[in-house]
């Protein structure tokens, strides 16, 4: 059965140019992993690329090792598919601030937000996590202000609208 992956870039890059415009954005990649989606973003922005090489040095633990470019005097824009304990974002923000970052916002399309997560991100220095309401936070992140849900459900309404008239779903990525 064919399928089509929804990307949320396009949704991420129209939050960022309304909300952060006339900032010095550079679009971070959590890991080498996520290289492509991250330079989706960055080309959509017309903002340059970083990339976070980080180890893990046993399960559920990262350590940042290196961060390739330069981020200094930044808005770092981190974008990753998915959000668990929160500790590898919050491991990034910490190393991009102390490489001189200036503000670290983080966009997620599925937050898991196990456990602690919720409140790790409150702590943390991330100025903004946004995430996407495909996984219903509403519970874990009451009174947290630091936390923005996106609706994908226009989203998931132009890809129905597509397939039932049988236009390119991938033309929204485009």
């Amino acid at each position: 059965m064919p399928v089509d992956n929804l990307f949320t870039t396009p949704l991420f890059a129209k939050y960022i140019k309304k909300k952060l415009k006339n900032k010095k954005l550079i679009c971070v990649s959590p890991d080498v992993g996520g290289v492509q989606r991250t330079r989706g973003l960055a080309t959509r922005l017309k903002a340059d690329l970083a990339i976070i090489d980080k180890r893990r040095p046993a399960p559920g633990k990262s350590e940042v090792m290196n961060i390739i470019g330069n981020v200094k005097g930044k808005t770092c824009i981190i974008v990753d598919d998915i959000i668990d304990s929160g500790g590898t974002i919050v491991n990034a923000a910490n190393a991009l601030k102390k490489s001189g970052a200036s503000e670290v916002y983080v966009f997620i399309t599925h937050a898991v937000l196990s456990g602690d997560a919720a409140n790790k991100i409150k702590k943390s220095k991330i100025k903004k996590l946004v995430i996407t309401d495909s996984i219903n936070n509403g519970g874990k992140i009451k009174n947290n202000n630091k936390i923005e849900v996106l609706s994908i459900a226009p989203l998931m309404a132009e890809a129905i609208r597509r397939i039932s008239n049988s236009n390119s779903v991938s033309d929204l990525f485009n």
